[in-house]
């Protein structure tokens, strides 16, 4: 059988709608430093709601982002912040994962940003050494090169926490990257480096379902589509509106077989309604499906 998880997600936009503040450089982790335990209020309303992972705010806290800010320093407590909050819903909530997620160097859609491999792997491995002893899992997200690929699976795999790696895609031509290199290449790559999941974000949802195909024609398959009730986090009651869009994945085979899982998740850009019309995930061929 297939296990269903649900992933908190539009966390950024959630908390600049309920702080009321102006978008920063520093996306949400601007808004964590002026609003102390707005996070975890979120994050908690989105287990409410029915997710099951909860998503650390965290894919914004890397050097080059702080220093431009002039707050480097704070790298390590921005970091130790974040997790808490992720932390002390899941107290509160009695239940749940947390994922750390960690964006890319420079800025989210640049690949030719992205620094020489050596660098890219230290900077990712500093990363992920903060986020190993507190999380279940480590979310690789807005992958936008093959290279981007390789070298965050290099810093994060050897950890021994299950990877996931969501790649972001052409909004024209769903089977290619960012960077223009084909989706099942990045698909190949994330299995054979040992990523636990293939997913995909930050892209037009119109590119999704070529995206999906590009990773079933990498060897992997659809997975069924969640069965939970979507709701907001603000309300029981109301419908998730496209800022606060949970991103979906699914895993297959026993929780103890390593390696297994393989999922494509699609997840809109926020103010897109059409978020709603995302394909299903995928998952790897293999006995264990």
């Amino acid at each position: 059988m297939s296990r269903i998880t649900l992933l908190d997600g539009g966390m950024g936009q959630e908390l600049v709608h309920r702080a009321g503040d102006r978008p920063t450089p520093l996306w949400s982790t601007q808004v964590m430093r002026d609003h102390p335990g707005l996070v975890a209020q979120v994050h908690a309303d989105f287990f409410a709601a029915g997710a099951t992972v909860a998503t650390a705010n965290t894919y914004a806290i890397l050097r080059d982002r702080l220093t431009q800010a002039g707050i480097e320093a704070q790298f390590a407590a921005l970091h130790d912040r974040a997790l808490h909050e992720a932390e002390t819903a899941r107290r509160a909530h009695g239940a749940g994962r947390i994922a750390g997620a960690i964006g890319p160097i420079g800025a989210s859609y640049r690949p030719d940003l992205h620094p020489a491999s050596d660098a890219a792997v230290a900077i990712y491995r500093e990363i992920a050494a903060l986020h190993i002893p507190r999380v279940d899992l480590i979310l690789c997200e807005t992958v936008a090169s093959l290279a981007h690929a390789r070298d965050i699976l290099a810093a994060t795999v050897p950890g021994g926490k299950p990877v996931w790696l969501a790649c972001t895609v052409d909004d024209e031509d769903g089977s290619r990257l960012r960077s223009g290199e084909p989706v099942t290449e990045v698909a190949r790559i994330s299995v054979g480096e040992g990523a636990a999941a293939v997913l995909a974000n930050c892209s037009a949802p119109e590119a999704m379902p070529a995206a999906l195909d590009a990773m079933a024609g990498a060897g992997c398959r659809r997975a069924p589509m969640p069965t939970a009730s979507r709701r907001s986090p603000r309300s029981s009651s109301r419908p998730i509106p496209p800022s606060t869009r949970w991103r979906r994945a699914a895993t297959w085979g026993p929780k103890s077989t390593p390696g297994t899982p393989c999922a494509g998740l699609p997840r809109a850009p926020p103010s897109s309604a059409a978020a709603a019309r995302s394909a299903p995930p995928i998952s790897p061929r293999s006995p264990a499906a």
